[in-house]
């Protein structure tokens, strides 16, 4: 065997795992609203059977023994033998958690829970719980499934039976050539079957050996036949191939099935582009001997002149019934659509888009330095010419990008099981809402705008929102409400975060700010300004410290990590009312469409969805730019201008005609003043290094045409910069 395939194999069953297991968490949040969604509980079941059954074909026993408690209680849910309540709710997305916990023990090579003690302890105690929703009898051990399966107990109340025993299974599994060298070994999966129940008899056929001059000792031969007795479900013997399934022909035959029964297994069957005579074999309504009858019975009348299709065949000869033919016909007819539409995507590594998108950027700027070159030596021809290489390589540029934006609803998601469990945590009652799930933005800016999110909704729940009776009790209802939302705005997007809650409590911010000293005694502060110094490093209300909050981190955070997207973060609070936080960020990281200016030799590049207008030379520009900052109206309106040539220190004598960039921050607008414009510009945009992150009014840098450097303007710290009276005195000074 090749040990590579087995850990690909290995590694790619604990990522599957783990999907599965956020699977379950999706489901139970779904129950939680509609406790009567079959469906959504069915869903759930097959997630943790799985997992079970493929963590058998690894011998991980730990994650198996635990699952099956975890399965067995799901069973009983879905027999309708238990209700869902909070109680049940709260074990299972423990149990969702731990067995996140054990797939990462045995991940990191630890398969026996020995080794992990806290684990091994933990396993025992939620399986104890488990046992309580089992009436006592539900064992944590797959052997023991024998003893606790009631006799006949198959799907749907029918009597499985083979042999002349109402509960032997007839397992017959031929595995492919490609078997062993694929990393498996067939009898571990056989041996794996001895968990399930009693291996009452098997067999091997010799048939699909070859002979000795034609076999190779890298393929696999082997045909096995076992009569199981003891499941009561055919998953649970279907789980012990998960692995394989894809490489080797899988019959389980369980005669006497009700026709209902036969139905709900062709409907459940995971593959529907086997043939017709493989389902119904496959489901149990039709032997190997009868469908081979049929075959031959097709196969003649074809002979003599007579095209029969094989259900007819069978149904004619009442081999199987006419609604289980159908039934494998609908199956076969919805596979077919459903791989025509997975036809339609490809899965591409993420590493692969991203030296695509570097590509491309290297092409936008060796397009901008033809283009350069086209107009100096004005050649007609060649201007137009670059004019429509320029075009097609900005659709080039959109596609690419268009392949790394992904919607942010899988992060919103996220939040569902956060805000139930600090909720409960907090003895409070939260609503999350969602809108704007399906907007879309860049895979590297969701990758990282999660953990922010996170401290905000759990300090929203944990700061904002009251208790039910303090809610009551100020007239509102006892459950709050914490909105996200996400929506495109100015060539970016706008992310939302909203509550209903109490609202920033100002004397007290004021008051703690005094304390640390990040305010002067005796200072005047605006509303917002108030509210913004809860984002000041080390800040914190908390009178204790607990798991949420009371150490002085998480909002400081927050707005770095914000702005190293290039982002922005604004809050605005009611009292009594709540607080709305407001994230500004770009829709990507990598290219951008940009308007190029000039101050003395420097060049600058102003993200084109932030500009608003030009003002070319304005006389009420040259008192303006005196100081770093200043003032000019612009249509009876005071506008706020910063001056990059006092900003940045930039020397040389200023342009006889200086010019004004108009931008947008939010809703506030500010003014550049700059030496000449210089137009649009499609913008590559590298990151600075470690000296210059810090620099203020910087956010990235660019390669121009030319080959000279231009860099990228932080529009919302200089907007920022040219409102706030402190920092313009500190400029002066």
């Amino acid at each position: 065997m090749s040990e590579n395939v087995l850990d690909q194999a290995r590694s790619l069953f604990f990522a599957e795992a783990r999907e599965m297991c956020e699977q379950i968490e999706a489901a139970l949040l779904k129950l939680e609203e509609d406790p009567a969604d079959r469906e959504t509980l069915n869903a759930m079941f097959r997630a943790a059977h799985t997992i079970k059954g493929s963590a058998g074909m690894f011998g991980l026993t730990p994650v198996v023994a635990f699952t099956h408690g975890v399965e067995s209680v799901l069973e009983r849910l879905r027999d309708g033998a238990l209700a869902l309540d909070i109680n049940l709710t709260s074990l299972m997305f423990e149990c969702s958690d731990h067995m996140r916990a054990l797939l990462e023990h045995c991940q990191a090579g630890g398969e026996n829970p020995v080794e992990a003690p806290e684990l091994a302890q933990l396993s025992g105690w939620l399986g104890e719980r488990l046992r309580l929703f089992m009436g006592g009898a539900g064992a944590v051990a797959p052997a023991a499934v024998a003893a606790t399966v009631p006799a006949g107990a198959a799907p749907g109340g029918a009597s499985a039976g083979t042999s002349g025993h109402h509960d032997d299974w007839l397992v017959s599994v031929r595995f492919g050539e490609d078997t062993f060298r694929d990393g498996f070994d067939p009898l571990s999966v056989i041996g794996y079957l001895s968990t399930l129940g009693e291996v009452k008899a098997s067999r091997i056929f010799c048939e699909p050996i070859p002979s000795i001059d034609a076999l190779d000792p890298e393929s696999c031969h082997l045909e096995f036949e076992v009569l199981l007795c003891g499941p009561g479900r055919k998953e649970d013997i279907e789980a012990a191939f998960d692995l394989v399934k894809e490489a080797c022909l899988l019959r389980i035959l369980a005669p006497g099935r009700k026709v209902a029964d036969v139905i709900g297994l062709i409907e459940s069957a995971g593959d529907g582009s086997k043939h017709l005579g493989e389902i119904l074999v496959g489901c149990g309504a039709l032997t190997r001997d009868e469908l081979q009858t049929g075959l031959a019975e097709q196969a003649a009348g074809a002979s003599a002149g007579v095209r029969m299709p094989l259900g007819e065949v069978l149904v004619g000869n009442r081999l199987v019934p006419a609604v289980a033919v159908d039934a494998a016909l609908n199956k076969q007819a919805r596979t077919r659509e459903a791989r025509a539409e997975e036809a339609r995507y490809v899965r591409v590594r993420a590493d692969k888009l991203d030296e695509l998108i570097n590509l491309v950027g290297e092409l936008v700027i060796a397009s901008a330095g033809t283009t350069i070159q086209a107009r100096q030596f004005n050649h007609s021809p060649l201007i137009e010419s670059t004019l429509s290489m320029g075009r097609l390589i900005e659709e080039i540029r959109n596609g690419a990008l268009s392949l790394r934006m992904v919607p942010i609803g899988e992060t919103f998601a996220r939040f569902k099981r956060v805000v139930r469990d600090v909720a409960t945590e907090l003895s409070k009652e939260v609503t999350l809402e969602m809108s704007g799930t399906d907007t879309e933005l860049d895979k590297s800016v969701v990758e990282h705008i999660g953990d922010p999110l996170m401290h905000l909704v759990r300090n929203a729940l944990d700061h904002g929102m009251e208790t039910p009776e303090e809610r009551v009790a100020a007239g509102k209802p006892p459950c709050g409400t914490v909105r996200l939302s996400a929506c495109h705005d100015s060539g970016g997007i706008l992310i939302r975060i909203e509550d209903d809650g109490r609202g920033i409590r100002r004397d007290k911010v004021l008051a703690k700010a005094l304390e640390k000293g990040l305010v002067a005694a005796g200072a005047t502060l605006a509303d917002h300004e108030i509210d913004n110094l809860i984002f000041e490093a080390g800040f914190s209300t908390a009178e204790q410290v607990t798991n949420l909050s009371g150490r002085g981190v998480g909002m400081d955070v927050v707005r770095r990590n914000i702005e190293g997207l290039r982002g922005t973060v604004n809050l605005r609070s009611l009292s009594g009312r709540g607080t709305t936080v407001e994230i500004r960020l770009p829709l990507t990281l990598a290219i951008i469409d940009g308007f190029l200016v000039r101050v003395g030799e420097c060049f600058f590049v102003i993200p084109l969805d932030r500009v608003i207008e030009c003002i070319d030379g304005a006389p009420a520009i040259e008192g303006a730019v005196r100081a770093a900052t200043g003032m000019m109206a612009l249509r009876d309106a005071a506008l706020p201008v910063v001056s990059l040539r006092h900003m940045f220190g930039i020397g040389g004598a200023a342009s006889a005609r200086q010019s004004v960039v108009v931008v947008r921050n939010g809703a506030e607008k500010a003014g550049l003043v700059v030496d000449h414009l210089l137009g649009e510009f499609q913008t590559v945009i590298k990151p600075l290094g470690k000296m210059f992150r810090n620099v203020r009014g910087i956010a990235g840098s660019t390669i121009l045409g030319s080959g000279e450097v231009g860099l990228i303007l932080d529009i919302a710290s200089l907007a920022n910069l040219a409102r706030a009276p402190a920092d313009r005195a500190l400029q002066e000074t």
